[in-house]
């Protein structure tokens, strides 16, 4: 079985507020981008890294990719205005022979190795897979003005991650319905979803974070340590 890894990597990050994108912020020595993508190298699992992302950033993506014997990421690819757009741009890298494609954040860099081979698994299995945290608190739907108009079940409400892992076949026909159709998603399983898969669950770990502001990078610090040990 051939697995293929999309990461998407275009994006600025505002939320940060830092001179240069998220992906490429020190952590512990090396930019976050490189810790994810070492993830990945690491797993025996997966034959192939394709990394969608700005043409700007080529040139620095490449020598990082050098520096750190990132053999298994492929040619770049240029990423769109979304992040929607970066996977489909992506998707038309991958090569022909995969079976499953992993899309992964790149400010994500705590996956652990078991909760990836068993997304893969999963997906292998039932087409779809979604490693998502079920929510430790109580969730609201709030109105226009703030008032509150319902309470959610939090014994039903996960917390979606990544990796989301698909069947290539799948994942290529969400996008193109997504694309027909001109639907916006936020997250590859819920354009698989419009096509009428329901992707399964896979329990994640509450370390698997989305470095997006200064406070995330600071409790990175903290993860990355206890990685290294």
């Amino acid at each position: 079985m051939v697995t293929s890894v999309i990461i998407p990597a275009a994006g600025f990050g505002e939320r940060m507020g830092a001179p240069v994108s998220k992906q490429f912020l020190s952590l512990r020595g090396k930019p976050i981008i490189i810790h994810t993508l070492e993830r990945f190298q690491q797993c025996g699992e997966i034959a192939e890294i394709v990394i969608a992302a700005r043409r700007s950033a080529f040139q620095q993506i490449e020598f990082l990719v050098r520096e750190f014997h990132l053999t298994k990421v492929r040619p770049l690819v240029e990423g769109g205005k979304r992040r929607q757009d970066s996977v489909a741009n992506a998707l038309n890298s991958i090569n022909r022979q995969a079976d499953l494609v992993v899309v992964h954040d790149a400010v994500r860099p705590f996956i652990h190795r078991k909760i990836l081979l068993e997304a893969i698994e999963k997906a292998s299995a039932h087409s779809a897979s979604v490693v998502a945290v079920r929510a430790k608190d109580t969730l609201k739907i709030g109105n226009e003005n703030s008032f509150i108009e319902s309470t959610l079940n939090r014994s039903s409400v996960w917390i979606a991650q990544t990796p989301q892992v698909f069947k290539k076949e799948i994942l290529f026909q969400a996008y193109e319905y997504g694309k027909k159709n001109g639907i916006e998603a936020t997250d590859d399983a819920s354009l698989v979803e419009q096509t009428g898969i329901r992707p399964v669950l896979v329990e994640g770990s509450y370390d698997n974070i989305k470095i997006t502001t200064p406070d995330d990078l600071e409790f990175a610090e903290v993860l990355a340590r206890r990685f290294e040990g």
